[in-house]
């Protein structure tokens, strides 16, 4: 069962309490470096995207690419979009057959957010596409899109009013992350995490993964958190697999090494995480 709807893979995550990493991919080399690593540890996983790269790409080649490599191996995969703003940019990677977007209506009110989010889900859910909902900007700007300040907290009765009326399939908290590199020790509030997971039981997305100690991952993954995004990490892995390949190759102009280089250090982050959030052997 290769690629598999959003909605499974997080149930039996937040169900049995582990985390399946949602790894951002820039390229067809930071795809098949994500559902490789996966494919090796025997783990699901989550192929995300960003919105900048959607649109340099295209939704229908990220789709074909995405099923193709898919395809390959045995261990459940999902496409998702992060961070989308843009109903435009929702609406074409719903048509396009994608398992999972993220509408990002957190710079909206909360009635706005609350209506739009609400459209979404409906047009998304035709289609048997999963809605990922978020209310607070998380801090930090990833890919052109975000703050350096994040939103305000909202209180816990009105998070839980949003997840019912708006029927979304997953909820992003702000709990004190933040996307791009950590300036210090976050302040993570692991009982905002709790406090909905008791009223309203969805499975609840970590934004802002890269910095995290393990420790913090495994406390918000066991309190109710399965998907984990990592974006920055893979991008750091990226530029220095190609910058020492190159540096340490000043003569070697095989394009195919090169790619087979960056490939094995993506696979090898890749891993690490996998390990960490316990999803090794989980797709056996």
């Amino acid at each position: 069962m290769p690629v598999v709807p959003m909605q499974q893979i997080l149930k039996h995550a937040l169900d049995n309490r582990y985390g399946v990493g949602a790894f951002n991919i820039v390229d067809s080399v930071t795809m098949d470096a994500v559902i490789s690593a996966a494919a090796e540890a025997k783990s699901p996983v989550i192929v995300q995207v960003s919105v900048k790269t959607v649109k340099v790409m295209g939704a229908r080649l990220i789709r074909l690419m995405f099923e193709e490599m898919a395809n390959r191996v045995s261990i459940p995969a999902t496409l998702h979009l992060d961070h989308c703003p843009d109903r435009k940019v929702i609406e074409d990677c719903i048509a396009a057959g994608w398992n999972s977007v993220l509408f990002d209506a957190s710079k909206l009110s909360y009635e706005e957010n609350l209506s739009q989010t609400k459209e979404v889900v409906a047009l998304a859910h035709q289609h048997g596409v999963a809605v990922e909902g978020e209310l607070e900007a998380v801090k930090g700007i990833e890919d052109g899109i975000g703050d350096e300040y994040g939103g305000p907290i909202v209180a816990l009765d009105k998070a839980v009013a949003f997840i019912r009326e708006t029927h979304i399939d997953s909820f992003a908290p702000g709990i004190g992350t933040a996307h791009g590199l950590y300036k210090g020790t976050p302040k993570i509030n692991f009982e905002r995490v709790s406090e909905i997971m008791n009223v309203e039981p969805i499975p609840l997305v970590l934004h802002g993964g890269t910095g995290l100690s393990d420790e913090t991952f495994h406390e918000l993954i066991k309190r109710g958190m399965p998907k984990v995004n990592i974006s920055t990490q893979l991008k750091i892995t990226l530029a220095d697999a190609y910058r020492a390949y190159l540096e340490a190759h000043p003569t070697e102009y095989d394009p195919l090494k090169l790619l087979g280089a960056v490939k094995q250090q993506l696979v090898a982050q890749v891993e690490t995480f996998l390990h960490t959030f316990g999803s090794v052997g989980k797709a056996a």
